[in-house]
């Protein structure tokens, strides 16, 4: 079935509930159970939207595939949408409403890493389960917590000595966002850079508001590095890419980037400015797997139309199918049972095998070297295949340290 607002009603509670239609589930033998609540917290409004309008379809789409498929231990799931507006108070106040009110088994959401923050600790406190399906700048160690996206290590550690080795790109400029990502980021890339060899000239942080990029692009000309890395991120930092390609030009220089693509914005941008652009990623659509081409023709089915879906929209899809896995395999709903069986749950999604790993509650998958192209798509040119969380596993052990809550951070010299 098509996704559409038509199928959010609202509740007594005040979050939009997400209801499948009454013949999927009655078809399925599910429709008179007790239903299992999944709420889903992202910004279907707000600066940061980009990131959030396809993965709220995704989850919208696991969730009636599950129902259609006769739900999960014999029941349906209901989704409680909250639209967190790119503003962390609504964060907040949704993961509180969510647990306390609504009595969801689970959230997925969250965009930012800030978003992330004033969520986790609400979670713990009402002994939830927090679903993390975004990229992030790694070293979440707590036992209610699953980040299903990259971490430094499996992003990074592949992409910067690809850019380094093999397009020449030793002496990097380093442009990032001015909050918890984009700082942790930033000190990953400069480690990764001197670990391989390389130099980095220069970290600059900037508002996510901010659009005028001259000032630096011209500081950029001044020092002459091989590459800018850019840890960027929303609509408004979209505008460095434009203003990059009508300055400096990627002919006569490199640019890399840690989250261009995962809001779709080589759709946004003109085929010559998304060009040439290098990102590593564990999803793309146009990855050459059966799995990917089934996937993206399923979502572009449910929801009538032949966009691009891109990262952040297979991510949605992802969390929802492993946390799916783990309620399978503890053959409860409640969140300390699904903790309890999270280590080994793995499912073969659209961008390879997906594992979550039981010391850290990261996602082990499959990492691709890909570089856009003038058909607002992406190349892919290289794999690694089964990479690990291996960042978060040097600083965390969930196993020994159950009650661990820590965010910690990487050190540089």
């Amino acid at each position: 079935m098509r996704f559409s607002r038509r199928q959010f009603m609202m509740s007594a509670t005040g979050a939009l509930v997400y209801a499948s239609s009454a013949g999927l589930l009655k078809r399925a033998g599910i429709a008179a159970e007790e239903p299992i609540r999944v709420g889903n917290i992202l910004d279907q409004t707000g600066v940061l939207n980009i990131y959030s309008l396809k993965q709220i379809q995704a989850v919208a789409m696991a969730v009636d595939e599950i129902n259609a498929a006769g739900g999960l231990l014999g029941r349906p799931l209901e989704l409680f949408f909250y639209d967190s507006q790119s503003n962390n108070q609504f964060n907040a106040q949704y993961t509180t409403q969510a647990l306390v009110r609504d009595k969801v088994q689970v959230i997925h959401g969250g965009i930012t890493s800030s978003s992330r923050e004033v969520m986790r600790p609400i979670v713990d406190r009402f002994r939830g389960l927090l679903f993390y399906n975004s990229l992030y700048e790694g070293g979440v160690c707590d036992r209610r917590h699953v980040s299903t996206g990259m971490v430094p290590a499996q992003q990074l550690e592949a992409l910067i000595p690809y850019v380094m080795n093999e397009l020449g790109g030793k002496r990097g400029y380093i442009l990032a966002a001015d909050y918890n990502y984009g700082h942790i980021t930033a000190k990953w890339m400069q480690k990764i850079i001197r670990d391989n060899g390389g130099e980095d000239l220069a970290v600059e942080f900037f508002p996510l508001d901010v659009t005028n990029f001259a000032p630096v692009l011209s500081r950029i000309q001044e020092a002459k590095p091989d590459v800018v890395w850019s840890a960027l991120v929303g609509g408004a930092h979209m505008a460095f890419y434009r203003q990059f390609e009508q300055t400096i030009g990627k002919k006569n220089m490199l640019l890399a980037s840690s989250t261009y693509g995962v809001g779709r914005e080589q759709t946004q941008l003109s085929p010559e400015e998304g060009d040439g652009i290098y990102i590593a990623t564990s999803f793309v659509d146009s990855l050459p797997t059966e799995n990917a081409k089934s996937f993206v023709e399923r979502f572009q089915a449910y929801v009538g139309n032949d966009e691009y879906v891109g990262e952040y929209g297979e991510y949605g899809y992802r969390g929802v199918t492993l946390w799916a896995e783990a309620v399978r395999k503890a053959g409860a709903a409640d969140p300390d049972s699904v903790i309890a069986a999270l280590g080994g749950t793995q499912v073969e999604g659209a961008g390879g095998l997906y594992t979550i790993d039981g010391q850290t509650n990261h996602t082990t998958m499959d990492i691709h070297i890909v570089r856009g192209n003038k058909e607002q798509s992406f190349d892919v040119l290289k794999s690694f295949p089964q990479q690990p969380p291996k960042d978060t596993q040097l600083v965390c052990n969930l196993y020994e340290n159950p009650n661990d809550t820590t965010q910690y951070e990487v050190q540089i010299d």
